[in-house]
């Protein structure tokens, strides 16, 4: 039976990968008389070749500079949708186009001053120039490791609205009240990066806490800053209720969900059925007399959400339709998440709300994220709404993991 050589490379003028393979006599190692040459077509996948850093790196500069041009043509304005997504793509490369002129301009100091370290004779000279060579090197790969990061493709969720659920689990009323306290610390988050925030749906208890509260934020990347909160948040702490002083365990779950436009997500109204009735509470002035409480089901979801915040029966009927809205589009990005590949999770969680995400634990002031083995001691500051440097590690974390699966 004939042997085959190693395989020479080859393209067949259709553009077909083949291999020319060479037949040969077992007994002599000699191309065989009786056999000629052959070629063997082999089909092979086009595999195409992931451009590097530096090749995306001046596309998006070569496009920089053509939306230059455009967003100086005075008819850009006349049409508003063209105009709004030329002047935001114009903002997003301006930053990194920034960062890539403090590398170049680093590098250009940099050179300098090893110029100055191997000409001057002073020795005093020579040691502060030995000293500036050090410091711009390190501001050199600090710059580096920030443009790399912008050279990340973005996810076009993160500039998304959002609607955040917020739901007391094991522990009672004392779970209840760390509802409250989470609900508090996200908007006064939300308040010093200047977000709008309303609240949807609440069912509050008798002693303030919430049993669920659902709100929306409004703002500047709203998503990419809040995105890895769903979960399942536990508390260690010894609650207002406890006369012992026994330390107790509870659980909150949240859930954030990117809202949809109603472009997005098509809504059909056969597919709806809705109840209205009085709104519930405590008691007192928070019960309604009128029929304004409203309850959506989404059939083929089973999907059920309930508002009644609002006096207006009309206004209740707008907020449930957003959570639903919302819900839906959730579901839809949960199922094209679970069919895109294992590489592309998140080293910072799933954001699965029955994921267990991070530990409040009141007596010793700390704060421990699971997922990126976080802690911080800052616990009463973080409740105050202090939570950016918690949420700036979680999005290095993220960004560090996609930095690897695209280098990869």
């Amino acid at each position: 039976m004939p042997e085959a050589m190693a395989p020479a490379p080859f393209v067949n003028p259709q553009g077909i990968a083949a291999f020319r393979i060479y037949l040969l006599n077992p007994w002599t190692l000699f191309p065989s008389p009786t056999i000629p040459w052959n070629w063997l077509f082999i089909p092979v996948p086009n595999f195409r070749r992931k451009p590097n850093v530096n090749e995306r790196l001046d596309s998006l500069l070569h496009r920089y500079e053509e939306l230059q041009q455009m967003v100086q043509d005075p008819d850009l304005s006349k049409d508003n949708k063209r105009y709004r997504e030329v002047m935001k793509e114009y903002s997003t490369l301006g930053d990194i186009a920034a960062a890539n002129d403090e590398v170049v301009n680093l590098s250009n100091q940099l050179e300098n001053a090893k110029s100055l370290l191997q000409s001057e004779k002073d020795p005093e000279m020579k040691e502060l120039a030995r000293e500036e060579t050090r410091e711009l090197e390190a501001r050199i790969k600090d710059a580096e490791d920030k443009l790399k990061f912008l050279l990340v493709p973005r996810d076009p969720l993160d500039e998304k609205n959002i609607i955040m659920e917020i739901r007391a689990g094991t522990g009672g009323e004392e779970a209840a009240l760390f509802a409250s306290d989470l609900y508090r610390m996200y908007s006064r988050f939300a308040e010093t990066r200047g977000w709008k925030f309303e609240i949807m749906n609440s069912n509050e208890t008798e002693l303030g806490g919430f049993k669920e509260i659902v709100f929306s934020i409004s703002g500047k990347n709203v998503y990419e800053n809040l995105r890895y909160e769903s979960g399942v948040h536990r508390v260690q702490r010894v609650p207002e209720t406890e006369a012992s002083g026994r330390i107790h365990t509870s659980a909150v779950t949240v859930a954030v969900l990117p809202e949809a436009d109603e472009t997005e997500i098509d809504i059909r109204q056969e597919d709806l059925r809705i109840d209205v009735m009085r709104a519930g509470g405590p008691g007192g002035q928070c019960v309604n007399t009128t029929d304004s409480a409203v309850r959506i089901t989404h059939i083929p979801s089973g999907l059920v959400v309930h508002c009644q915040d609002e006096k207006s029966q009309i206004k209740n009927k707008a907020k449930a339709m957003r959570i639903l809205r919302a819900r839906l589009y959730e579901l839809e990005e949960a199922k094209a998440a679970s069919e895109r590949a294992e590489a592309r999770k998140s080293q910072v969680g799933s954001g699965d709300r029955s994921e267990r995400i991070r530990t409040y634990n009141f007596p010793q002031n700390r704060l421990t994220d699971h997922r990126i083995n976080l802690t911080l001691y800052k616990l009463d500051l973080i409740m105050q709404g202090d939570v950016e440097e918690l949420f700036d590690a979680l999005k290095l974390s993220a960004r560090e993991e996609l930095l690897r699966a695209t280098a990869s």
